[in-house]
This record gives C-alpha cells, sequence and structure tokens, in this order.
C-alpha cells in the first residue's frame, strides 16, 4: 500500500513537511520498483534530504 501525507513511515515524521512530501514520492516509487520497505525508506529520506539541500531547505519539521 502506498505511503501518503496521512499515512507514512515514523521515521519520516521528523522531516520538514515538504520535504516529507518528496520522500514519501520517492518511497512509493522505490517500492513500485520492488525494493525492500526498509531500504526504500532509507534511500527516500536520504534522496529528499539531497533535494532539500539542493533547493535550499532546512530538512528537519522542529527548525521552522
Amino acid at each position: 500500500m502506498p505511503w501518503t501525507l496521512v499515512r507514512y513511515p515514523a521515521s519520516m515524521r521528523h522531516l520538514a513537511p515538504p520535504i516529507r512530501d518528496k520522500a514519501i514520492q520517492v518511497a512509493n516509487a522505490l517500492l513500485a520498483e520492488d525494493m525492500e520497505e526498509g531500504k526504500a525508506i532509507r534511500v527516500a529520506i536520504a534522496k529528499a534530504k539531497q533535494w532539500a539541500a539542493k533547493h535550499g531547505l532546512q530538512a528537519r519539521d522542529d527548525l521552522y
């Protein structure tokens, strides 16, 4: 079942909303390619943080 902005892995809860949204998108794409769930989550968070840095966004929600 794909993740949504309302239902997502607990490890993404610390991410700022725009970065969490990107991580969810990436994770769902990786799951569609049959990647194992745990690995998809880790890769998605890393990619979303890279995306955030490239766009000048702070990755953690508590920094806002």
